[in-house]
């Protein structure tokens, strides 16, 4: 018992000697480590994560019972390891670094108006990419964040209109001359069509994916946008979110993915969806009747 209130009160002795710098120090470590762990999880890397804190505890434990010997060699090879690693991984790293370089920092404490017209550009998208689910027509839509798209938008179209379903079935239209590009939506606006996207660099996709979901999975992994897929040949509705591709979305799911990626919790919008809207034209349909 003397040996927990001992305890009890160092930490209490710890905690209140500590400083707001102390404290700042912690929660930026704190920080990067999640930021590392996210990292981690996005780029596919836990096996590789599992792997070298299996060498870091034999390392640990070579030295803590004198293993000279192994100990020398895994301190060697941790070294070599963490070379290789940056040299493997060196797509990944540069993807992260042009995420820190090219994002707009204001956005971590405040966000613009664009929020708030982002809710109708998502139900207009949810309306088209349903319609297109239905009559197999193939959509690629971006959904520009942070990180500013203007090389992508400066290789197609550009078009700066209000996004609405009919102008995007009218973009995707078979054989239109925008249809094989990427739509580009920039603050509630369609910015650009007809944009040529990077291909993914991954080599463990699934060989059904076609060029158009690999476009968009490259954009979403060089990019913190948010893709929005119809495939052409199946229907299926997909979503890539920094290189994770979430794919046969119900139009729910789909809709609600898009609103949970896009508009932040403190936005308190009306969620609609393409059924209240047909329901609600049905509504005003019978009103005019009577």
């Amino acid at each position: 018992m003397s040996t927990l209130i001992s305890f009890v009160q160092s930490v209490v002795s710890q905690i209140s000697a500590m400083r707001f710098a102390d404290v700042v120090d912690i929660l930026i470590v704190a920080f990067l480590i999640y930021q590392v762990i996210g990292f981690i999880s996005r780029a596919n890397l836990s096996r590789v994560a599992v792997g070298i804190g299996i060498l870091l505890l034999a390392m640990w434990v070579s030295g803590l019972l004198g293993l000279s010997v192994i100990s020398f060699l895994l301190r060697n090879t941790v070294g070599l390891g963490l070379l290789a690693l940056v040299v493997l991984f060196q797509p990944e790293l540069r993807r992260a670094l042009e995420k820190v370089g090219s994002g707009r920092f204001g956005g971590f404490f405040a966000r613009s108006d664009r929020d708030y017209g982002m809710d109708s550009a998502i139900t207009q998208v949810v309306i088209a990419c349903v319609e297109f689910s239905r009559a197999r027509t193939g959509a690629l839509i971006i959904f520009e964040r942070d990180n500013r798209l203007t090389d992508q938008i400066n290789t197609g179209t550009r078009l700066d209109a209000n996004v609405t379903a009919e102008l995007l079935k009218n973009i995707f239209f078979p054989n239109a001359p925008l249809h094989d590009g990427a739509a580009v939506i920039r603050e509630g606006r369609v910015a650009a069509a007809g944009c040529v996207l990077p291909l993914s660099s991954n080599q463990n996709l699934s060989q059904e994916l076609g060029m158009r979901h690999r476009a968009g999975i490259g954009m979403s992994e060089q990019s913190d946008a948010v893709v929005a897929i119809v495939s052409e040949e199946k229907g299926s509705l997909s979503v890539a979110v920094d290189g994770m591709l979430k794919r046969h979305l119900s139009a729910e799911t789909f809709e609600k993915l898009l609103r949970s990626e896009l508009i932040p919790e403190n936005v308190t919008t009306k969620k609609k969806s393409p059924r209240d809207d047909r329901r609600r034209g049905k509504n005003n349909g019978q009103e005019n009747a009577e």
